[in-house]
């Protein structure tokens, strides 16, 4: 099937809306289909594969082009207009403008929906994808999600054109890892029983309780891969009295894993309030993050926030939980699973088990299942 799909994202990037697009359109292309990726253009855009590769993580080539558009407003447009040049079978949009402009011009709309429609115009382009005649299907990351929109906007789509789509997880990336002290000889980390965590420093991704934990168990490496130059350069002045902390900055998805690998204990330190990338909003209910699923394949035990979103994918066999912000809590849980090799062990593996249930290539076959490209 000829794909072309639509997302507003920029690339290259590191954020995860970036990321989380270029995930599931490679998923797209690994399960044989065209696919083409349209962008926006951008002043330092990269269409070398080699390095996209790299940033990225993905093994099957599929096409990106930049577009050039005035606006922000006026990509949505111009790229639909794009996208009938390769008459395509299928739009697969971020967009819901670009959903919209798609299902008026006659194409097959699958539409990915990560957040609330916000802000003035969002709920407006929402209700009129909503009302609008034509082939529609919407993908959305968690229940909780699914049911605030259903609470706004009303259930109007056929409970077929509605898949729960989780984020996912390359699984063949995660296969033959090397045990925690290997991979900590791998990246010249101290050898001591180490805690981990993964992705990006906004607002309420814990960086605070992570360093107060630091604090408190000296014996133990915290390690934190990733987040924006300035936001590690912050968070290193904020540790620099703690020899025990270690911010590696921006790490490429390719070479994350041996990072995750030598964690003892995998943490998802989530306030109650979490901010997107942009610094702003609140994605504590309805947010499925990449990094979890990538937790999850690891095979390492996972202390996470006691998030009710997190319990449509963690559950008791396969993490341990705290609740948000309570260090004492968190501090007890830690030196609970530090002292107990056997939970970890036990977390670990029924984590990897539960892993094979959200590979990006399953996950797009879900979306796609079903949905006649033509009518």
């Amino acid at each position: 099937m000829k794909i072309v799909a639509i997302s507003a994202s920029q690339i290259p990037s590191s954020v995860a809306n970036s990321i989380q697009a270029m995930k599931a359109v490679h998923a797209l292309a690994q399960l044989g289909h065209d696919v083409t990726l349209i962008v926006p253009n951008h002043e330092n855009p990269s269409t070398d594969w080699d390095s996209l590769a790299q940033l990225y993580g993905l093994k099957t080539r599929f096409s990106l082009e930049y577009i050039a558009a005035p606006s922000r407003r006026l990509f949505f447009l111009t790229a639909v207009r794009r996208a009938r040049a390769f008459k395509p079978d299928l739009l697969y949009v971020w967009p819901v403008q670009s959903a919209v402009l798609g299902l008026l011009h006659g194409f097959p709309v699958i539409m990915e929906v990560h957040d609330l429609p916000s802000g003035r115009i969002g709920p407006f382009w929402y209700r009129y994808f909503r009302d609008m005649r034509g082939k529609k299907r919407i993908s959305i990351i968690t229940r909780a999600l699914h049911t605030a929109l259903d609470e706004q906007f009303g259930t109007f789509l056929a409970p077929k054109d509605v898949i729960l789509a989780p984020n996912g997880v390359e699984l063949e990336r995660f296969a033959n890892l090397p045990d925690p002290k290997t991979a900590r000889r791998s990246l010249n980390l101290p050898e001591a029983p180490t805690i981990a965590c993964t992705g990006h420093l906004y607002a309420g991704r814990g960086v605070e309780l992570f360093l107060k934990l630091a604090g408190r168990m000296s014996d133990v490496q915290f390690l934190w891969a990733g987040g924006k130059p300035e936001d590690v350069e912050k968070w290193r002045e904020a540790a620099k009295e703690l020899p025990n902390v270690n911010f590696a900055g921006f790490v490429p998805n390719q070479q994350l894993t041996l990072y995750q690998a030598a964690a003892d204990v995998l943490l998802m330190p989530y306030s109650q309030i979490i901010a997107i990338s942009g610094g702003m909003g609140n994605s504590s209910k309805i947010s499925s993050p990449m990094k979890m699923f990538e937790y999850l394949a690891t095979g390492r035990a996972i202390l996470s926030s006691d998030l009710p979103v997190f319990h449509e994918v963690l559950n008791e066999n396969n993490a341990a939980f705290c609740p948000p912000d309570d260090s004492n809590a968190w501090q007890g849980a830690l030196r609970g699973l530090l002292d107990n090799p056997a939970r970890r062990t036990t977390l670990g593996a029924q984590a990897r088990k539960d892993a094979e249930n959200y590979s990006w290539t399953a996950r797009a076959s879900r979306i796609l299942e079903g949905f006649v490209a033509k009518s």
